[in-house]
């Protein structure tokens, strides 16, 4: 089934069912910064983290800190925001270590303030 889903200006979410045209209310949206701490760069941890995001129909970016974490923002759906960060404290990419994710700045959204997700280089803001 395919579906897709457009952000509106209520801290809901609607989508939409393609085949059937129906329409149906969904979760509220929700924003997130992370930082994940413990073996997170060089071990490809970004490129899952954006894979995942993509997944789940997330937006927002990561990037390496020199402190060698990884930080960001994602934002979405709230059920599919819960996923994410678990997949951050539990999982991420195959070869890293997750010591610690420490989640910030969590808040409902009217809408969703970035187009896609993305990875920035160092020296980005």
């Amino acid at each position: 089934v395919s579906t897709q889903s457009t952000g509106i200006n209520t801290n809901y979410f609607i989508q939409t069912n393609l085949s059937s045209g129906t329409w149906s209310l969904m979760a509220k949206l929700m924003s997130a910064n992370f930082k994940v701490y413990g073996k997170v760069q060089q071990v490809f941890f970004r490129k899952c983290t954006k894979e995942r995001a993509d997944e789940l129909h997330l937006v927002g970016w990561c990037k390496n800190e020199p402190d060698k974490t990884v930080t960001g923002v994602i934002q979405g759906p709230q059920p599919e925001v819960t996923l994410m960060k678990e997949w951050l404290t539990k999982t991420g990419s195959p070869k890293s270590r997750i010591d610690s994710c420490k989640f910030t700045i969590e808040r409902d959204l009217e809408k969703v303030e970035f187009s896609g997700f993305e990875i920035k280089r160092r020296g980005m803001s």
